[in-house]
């Protein structure tokens, strides 16, 4: 998933006009009529018959540009005929769309009688988009996934990028596009990063740089599960996601700095059409992270999530606009985490840190389970187990209930937010719902 604004009014605006077919004799359109002064006496292709005026200023007040009259409305201008020599020179303005009207008319006429004019006019206007500099990234995220599926629609790709690797897709684009958009100083601003360990939240500082050195390290695992070369080396040892930045940071030459971007944006892109090429093939690969493993379609799904929660730590430290993914995507994100709760809950419990599994009596000693409600866009109702590590629990065994906004939620399961800190709706066992807050909070790392 471009810092340029995609469909800004100015850019239509100055768009070069395409030319059309040419009126019949019959035809009859009211032009701005143009100064004769481009009409030069020497000019072998001239009109003899046209006028040629006096000065400049006659020319000026016959186009209503000085101080004479304008022009009435109502008089229709025949189109002005100019040498091919003069034609020649306002190309360039045209491909600007920097002519008048009436210039416009005559240069569009002309190119359709004159193939060598027509070559170089597509030149020139070719050449013309790329004198637009990148701007902001201020975009809706669903603008990407809009474009996309309606070019895709019109003409399917060859070989789809899945559907569950599509989150991971739209979120490594849309850091690369603020990337793209911040200066060489701003690699270098401080950045914290924020994770929840041993009961309490950690902070460990770090740059906009390092932070995509993170990212390069850990995408890594994901590389090295599907053969591809691992930015650690072919021999590194297994190394857990900490393990795996610190010695990536620790290896560098110098700190880190903006040439980590590119590193970074080809494994991203090497993963995406490796997964591509393979389809369903690859989505139930393990991933082993060391101290957990995930099949490959949650693997990528967990790296979106923190490729958009570290990018959007970049966007604060450089104060930029950043928003969170799209609804479908959040969604996916939230459900993924909705499913490993379970087990984070039973690791809680077996060191001590979660009470111990409780069976309902008057449910015929079945298990207890809590509606976790996510509002906002990407929301749900998820009913997670709370007496087993099970799948999702039936909605009419809840003892409790939370109900938080999804980006609230996904603060929590980063580490942003402790669980004291979660400002969520809450109802029904207390300590039940402590437990599954903690352990929501548990799943963050560096």
């Amino acid at each position: 998933m471009v810092t340029a604004r995609d469909g800004d009014a100015d850019d239509v605006a100055r768009a070069p006009r395409i030319p059309g077919p040419r009126l019949s004799a019959d035809d009859h359109a009211r032009l701005d009529r143009l100064p004769t002064a481009y009409a030069h006496e020497d000019d072998s292709d001239a009109d003899p018959d046209a006028d040629s005026p006096t000065d400049l200023g006659a020319a000026a007040d016959e186009t209503g540009d000085g101080p004479g009259p304008p022009p009435p409305e109502d008089v229709e201008a025949d189109v002005p005929q100019l040498s091919h020599q003069v034609l020649a020179s306002l190309l360039g303005a045209w491909a600007l769309s920097a002519c008048s009207a009436g210039e416009t008319r005559a240069v569009e006429d002309h190119l359709t009688d004159c193939a060598p004019c027509a070559d170089e006019a597509l030149r020139l206007r070719d050449a013309v988009t790329l004198l637009h500099e990148d701007r902001d990234l201020d975009l809706d995220p669903l603008l990407r996934a809009r474009v996309l599926e309606s070019c895709l629609g019109r003409r399917p790709a060859r070989v789809p990028v899945p559907d569950w690797v599509t989150p991971y897709d739209a979120e490594t684009a849309r850091l690369d596009a603020l990337l793209r958009d911040i200066g060489d100083a701003e690699w270098h601003a401080p950045v914290r990063l924020k994770w929840f360990e041993d009961e309490r939240i950690v902070r460990r500082r770090t740059s906009v740089a390092g932070v995509i050195g993170h990212l390069l390290a850990v995408d890594g695992v994901v590389s090295a599960a599907l053969g591809l070369p691992d930015p650690l080396g072919a021999e590194v040892p297994e190394l857990s996601p900490a393990e795996r930045t610190e010695a990536l940071w620790s290896g560098l030459d110098r700190p880190p700095n903006r040439e980590l971007r590119r590193p970074w944006r080809e494994q991203s892109h090497a993963l995406i059409r490796t997964v591509s090429f393979k389809a369903g093939g690859v989505a139930d690969l393990t991933v082993d992270y060391k101290d957990f493993a995930l099949p490959l379609r949650d693997s990528l799904l967990e790296r979106a999530f923190e490729c958009w929660l570290h990018a959007d730590d970049i966007a604060n430290a450089v104060a930029y606009p950043y928003d969170p993914p799209s609804g479908p995507h959040l969604h996916d994100m939230i459900d993924l985490a909705a499913r490993q709760l379970p087990g984070a809950l039973a690791n809680r419990r077996r060191t001590g840190l979660a009470s111990p599994p409780r069976r309902l009596v008057a449910a015929g000693g079945r298990g207890r389970s809590l509606h976790l409600e996510v509002e906002g866009s990407g929301g749900g109702h998820w009913y997670i187990p709370l007496d087993s590590p099970a799948a999702v629990g039936a909605p009419e065994l809840a003892v409790a209930q939370v109900a938080m906004d999804g980006v609230e939620f996904c603060r929590l399961l980063a580490g942003h937010i402790s669980p004291a800190e979660a400002a969520a709706g809450q109802e029904g066992d207390r300590e039940a719902i402590h437990d599954v807050l903690a352990a929501a909070a548990s799943l963050s790392r560096i």
